[in-house]
């Protein structure tokens, strides 16, 4: 069937976006940090990602979001640009390691598996399989990398994956835009919220910020934001919430990596030992997905269109 396999393309492509590039989002974000205070950065980054698929969805004939939209939009938008992306920035000013931060949000599967099932959305058995091995693959891997840390980043970096595997699921059962346009007032709300909170909580640029930063900065707009966030979204319409959150297995298998060839890290026999778990409860994850295929539309609620 034309549709099926052209969904099934996405999907692919989907899943291989936020794999990769929310790997590098972490180390992305600790070079934007050196010139942004972390709350104004993320503000800045998502309203002008935001703007930009905002009137690419306009130009490709999405109608504007209805007020109700709007609200539904700015309180997702909040709940996963200040708790999830927000707070991982500041843990991050305040000393916890790339590495730390993408293993830490590893847990975020386990959340979106109990935060689902509350709403009797409960995974599979092979489901479980994938998440029990994915995890500890990432607990091998989390003697790799950058892990460095402080007592309230810590906490902070705890608190970020319940809030957005709770906005993640949430969003599925709210009224929002079709498509790209939900992505889009997402991040225009959720970064207008992100700005508010920074300047309220005393953040401010002083200086001209570096160009490291500022291609770190572009980077996260463009690749981080428009491209990983609307594919998230994208696998959130049309998968079941544990295929959808896998990505936080892979996240750390990338920042080990980045950390190695950008960071100068030594690799030691925990990376070659976890990677293949981590690589295990993904497959298991994606052939549960599968076998579930001919049901999906029921499972993951209603299909939007990807564009």
């Amino acid at each position: 069937m034309p549709t099926e396999g052209r969904n099934r393309t996405l999907i692919a492509l989907a899943l291989l976006a936020v794999y990769i590039i929310w790997g590098s989002t972490y180390l992305g974000i600790k070079f934007a940090i050196e010139g942004f205070p972390p709350l104004i950065m993320n503000g800045i980054r998502f309203v002008a990602a935001g703007a930009l698929l905002y009137v690419w969805a306009r130009h490709r004939g999405r109608a504007h979001p209805t007020a109700r939209q709007w609200r539904n939009a700015a309180a997702i938008g909040a709940i996963l640009l200040i708790g999830g992306v927000g707070l991982v920035s500041v843990a991050e000013d305040l000393g916890v390691g790339s590495g730390l931060a993408a293993s830490l949000i590893a847990v975020m599967p386990l959340w979106g598996a109990v935060i689902a099932g509350l709403w009797g959305d409960w995974p599979r058995g092979m489901e479980w399989a994938g998440l029990a091995v994915g995890l500890c693959g990432v607990m091998l891997l989390s003697r790799e990398g950058d892990f460095s840390t402080t007592t309230t980043g810590l906490v902070l970096m705890i608190i970020s994956p319940i809030l957005w595997a709770f906005g993640s699921i949430w969003s599925t059962k709210l009224d929002l835009p079709r498509g790209a346009m939900a992505t889009a007032a997402e991040m225009l709300t959720g970064g207008a919220a992100l700005l508010v909170v920074g300047w309220i909580g005393g953040e401010r640029v002083t200086e001209m910020p570096g160009p490291g930063a500022w291609l770190a900065l572009l980077y996260l707009i463009t690749i981080g934001s428009f491209v990983a966030y609307g594919s998230y979204m994208f696998l959130l319409e049309h998968t079941r919430p544990a295929v959808s959150t896998s990505y936080a297995y892979v996240n750390p298998v990338v920042a080990v990596i980045l950390g190695i060839t950008l960071g100068a890290e030594v690799v030691s026999g925990w990376t070659f030992g976890g990677l293949p778990l981590v690589l295990m409860g993904v497959g298991l994850v994606g052939l549960a997905q599968r076998r579930a295929a001919p049901t999906q539309g029921a499972a993951a609620g209603p299909t939007k269109d990807p564009s």
